[in-house]
Formats: structure tokens, C-alpha cells, sequence
């Protein structure tokens, strides 16, 4: 009877890692200044992501500020900056390894929730892998096109945040016109 507890158990925490490694994407809500931090192990990684402000409790006019995002260097200094934004997509390369931190700010006091997609992918060379008489060229082509499906994920799960974006706007609009 232990035995079989403990393959019951071997399984579900199997299934477990297995479900938080694949975790890729998050929803935060920010309200003033929100940061997530991504560890790149190589230098030379790419890094590519996107975020959209999906759901927001005032109709952003002309006059709204939007939403400003940086991306810093684990030596502290600024990559990535954007200004007033509702969304976008990012991509660079890693100019060192390290911790990197994307941080939200948001200029109003009404909480936005973003949705926030980042990933991190590295291509070994020659000189990651075996030596040349040992190495494959399948496996260099595997990683590109496991990249290349990445970023293939990655602009479905944009669209796919920005179609929710457009959905809510349009219904909150709806509402607007039936109360009044």
C-alpha cells in the first residue's frame, strides 16, 4: 500500500514541475510602480516578450498618460524604455547575463492589469555544444525552430491579450449606452 502511495506521489509532483516550468506568461496588476525579474544565463540570449494593458476601470482618452515600462541591465542601466503605452513587443539581445528587471509604472491611482508574456531563448554554437566531429546539425536546427515556434507563441498570446483589451473596452461601452 506504501508503494503505491508513493508512485502516486512521484507522479503528481511530476506533474506539478512540469506545469510550473511551462508557466511563462503572468497577469499583474499595477497601481503605482510594479517590476518582474527574469534571470538570462548567457550573454548574447535573446529576449523578447510583449505586454498589453487588458483591463482598466476609466475609457483612456486623448488625455490619458498610458502606461510607461523599462527594462534594466543587472548592472542597473536602462535597455528598454517606453513611454505612455497601452502595449507593445519587445526583443534584444542580452548584452551580459544576469538578473533582468521590467518594471511598470503606472501614472494614476486607478489599478491597471497587464498582461505580461517573457521569454528568454538561447541557440548554442559550436562552441556550446560538442566538438564538431560529435556535433549534429539537427540539433542546431531543432533550437532555431523551437525559437522560431516560440515566437510564434508569443504573438498569438499578444493578439490574443489585446483582442480581450478590445473586447472589454467594447463592452464596457455597451454598458455605458444602455444605462443611459
Amino acid at each position: 500500500m506504501e508503494k503505491r502511495w508513493g508512485k502516486k506521489w512521484a507522479l503528481i509532483c511530476l506533474f506539478l514541475f512540469n506545469w510550473a516550468r511551462n508557466v511563462s506568461s503572468l497577469s499583474v496588476t499595477v497601481s503605482d510602480m510594479e517590476c518582474v525579474y527574469e534571470y538570462v544565463l548567457y550573454e548574447g540570449d535573446t529576449i523578447s516578450g510583449n505586454f498589453v494593458v487588458v483591463d482598466h476601470d476609466i475609457f483612456w482618452s486623448s488625455d490619458h498618460p498610458g502606461i510607461d515600462f523599462t527594462v534594466t541591465l543587472p548592472g542597473g542601466n536602462t535597455v528598454h524604455s517606453l513611454k505612455g503605452t497601452s502595449g507593445d513587443k519587445i526583443e534584444f539581445k542580452a548584452p551580459r547575463s544576469g538578473m533582468y528587471k521590467f518594471c511598470f509604472h503606472n501614472p494614476y491611482s486607478t489599478p491597471e492589469t497587464i498582461a505580461f508574456y517573457i521569454h528568454v531563448g538561447h541557440i548554442p554554437t559550436d562552441h556550446d555544444l560538442a566538438k564538431d566531429e560529435h556535433l549534429n546539425p539537427i540539433n542546431v536546427k531543432i533550437a532555431e525552430l523551437r525559437e522560431a515556434l516560440e515566437s510564434v507563441t508569443a504573438e498569438q498570446k499578444y493578439l490574443k491579450a489585446r483582442d480581450t483589451r478590445y473586447r472589454h473596452s467594447k463592452l464596457l461601452l455597451f454598458s455605458a449606452f444602455a444605462l443611459s
